[in-house]
């Protein structure tokens, strides 16, 4: 066989491979889009909330328009973007004509209040507008935001802090404020203030909050610092012995059951108590008259014990 011979042969040869590959990819291309794979099944799970039909009718109506074949994500996530309580859609489909979406939601953490209103947010600082904020833990602001996100940094730090708060806990949480020389402080419902700092280590500090929490020692405490969630501390604030007084008229020959208190005939000034075996701080003193029980040392300063220490 001569040179131009093979050569004809060669290109025949790959003439037909292109002709072949043309219709197999015209066919594809055909199938793909066309009625024997479209989508006529649409399943969505993952919605809830006031806007959950709106939400389903949206994304309904957009996987209508696509093939089993032809999955496109981008038309889903424009078609929930007007609902900002959408986070993300996942998809799968069934063949031939089957498609199951997969709604992930932000999930409202807390809600910010200002002027008698409020808005719920996620952790990332989204804003929620239309879900309902009376379960929520408030985060006072100065005013609400527009928009559709939280741009103050002390109110993301709050939602971030509640973003990682125990499932367990999250609701007994009133409100998140941010006071120096505290920092961060959950106000926990008919419970204490726990002192948080800054927002880093969250996930220690609240594993030390709870353990604190759990403590019976720390019954009665006003409140649980985790500033440093290598060395919790539980104790009465000044303030609380302060108010204890003024309910009591002035004096008190007990005090919250901390274990620590005035002994008969004493009065309890601007500061706190001590557990049995505490160490009073911060500007509380047993007044003329008042002692110690066993093992507490009062001194100037709030009262700060380690439970289980």
């Amino acid at each position: 066989m001569t040179v131009k011979r093979r050569l004809r042969v060669r290109l025949r040869v790959a003439v037909a491979v292109a002709a072949v590959l043309a219709l197999l990819g015209g066919g594809w291309l055909w199938l793909r889009d066309s009625p024997l794979v479209a989508v006529r099944e649409v399943t969505i799970t993952g919605v809830s909330g006031p806007d959950a039909a709106r939400i389903r009718a949206a994304l309904t109506i957009a996987a209508r328009n696509m093939t089993t074949l032809d999955v496109r994500l981008g038309q889903l996530r424009m078609a929930a973007a007007p609902y900002p309580v959408v986070k993300d859609v996942r998809v799968s489909t069934r063949f031939p004509h089957g498609m199951q979406i997969q709604v992930v939601e932000h999930l409202p953490v807390g809600a910010l209040a200002a002027g008698g209103r409020t808005i719920a947010a996620s952790g990332d600082g989204t804003l929620l507008h239309d879900v309902p904020t009376g379960d929520l833990a408030l985060i006072p602001v100065p005013v609400l935001p527009a928009g559709a996100q939280v741009v103050d940094p002390a109110a993301l730090q709050a939602l971030a802090l509640l973003a990682a708060t125990p499932g367990r806990l999250l609701s007994r949480i009133e409100q998140v404020t941010t006071s120096p020389p505290h920092g961060l402080i959950v106000q926990i419902r008919s419970g204490p203030e726990i002192y948080f700092g800054d927002s880093s280590d969250l996930m220690a500090k609240w594993a030390a909050a709870a353990a604190v929490l759990a403590e019976p020692s720390s019954a009665g405490a006003s409140y649980i610092d985790v500033t440093d969630p290598a060395r919790p501390a539980a104790g009465v604030s000044a303030q609380a012995v302060a108010a204890a007084g003024m309910a009591t008229g002035g004096s008190s020959s007990t005090t919250p059951s901390t274990g620590a208190a005035a002994s008969t005939g004493g009065t309890a000034s601007t500061g706190g108590t001590a557990p049995a075996g505490g160490t009073a701080s911060t500007g509380g003193t047993a007044s003329t008259g008042g002692t110690a029980p066993t093992g507490a040392t009062p001194s100037t300063g709030a009262t700060l014990s380690t439970p289980g220490g």
